[in-house]
């Protein structure tokens, strides 16, 4: 399956805390009991992503790939499906309807034929902007990163500031197959 992923990191990692097993194994030169070998570290199952129903977009393999790209803080915990275009049509005003609450971290998954994931470059905070016609995620210099027109249908997509990204499909303007938006629940 080919398909144009967007998964955009939203806030810096340096400051967050990793939850449990998700933190580098105790190692040569880390404090472990004097005079005592470090402890071979237990095999630990990886951070991961915890959708609530199966997407569209994602088989499970990809799904485990994206998890790691996500901040700490979002792992382990289960993320709701607000918006799919397979069940609620094609249509900004009804995703706005079903949407994220201001500030609540969204995964945003769209469908077209390449895959690329990029994420936050710490250039500018140009994140989400968007009304009734038109959705714009990441920007810089004129250019949005990824827009979206307001059925849904079309989009495209430019390099910009916001996520250090090459166009994330083979062509500039592109038309949507699916579009998921998922929020912790």
């Amino acid at each position: 399956m080919r398909g144009l992923r967007a998964c955009y990191h939203l806030l810096p990692e340096q400051d967050e805390e990793q939850p449990m097993g998700c933190g580098e194994p105790a190692g040569e030169g880390q404090p472990g009991w004097e005079g005592a070998p470090a402890a071979t570290p237990a095999l630990e199952e990886p951070c991961r992503l915890v959708l609530s129903t199966p997407s569209s977009i994602l088989q499970d393999r990809e799904v485990q790939e994206l998890g790691p790209h996500l901040p700490p803080r979002l792992m382990e915990q289960p993320w709701s499906l607000l918006y799919c275009t397979r069940r609620d049509g094609f249509s900004l005003l009804t995703l706005y309807r079903c949407g994220a609450q201001p500030g609540r971290p969204a995964l945003l998954l769209i469908r077209d034929t390449e895959a690329q994931v990029f994420r936050w470059t710490g250039r500018n905070n140009f994140f989400v902007k968007g009304d009734a016609d038109l959705l714009m995620v990441g920007g810089g210099s004129g250019r949005f990163g990824l827009w979206l027109d307001g059925d849904l249908h079309h989009g495209g997509s430019h390099p910009c500031e916001t996520f250090g990204n090459e166009t994330l499909s083979p062509r500039e303007e592109f038309c949507v197959q699916d579009l998921e938006v998922w929020c912790p629940a």
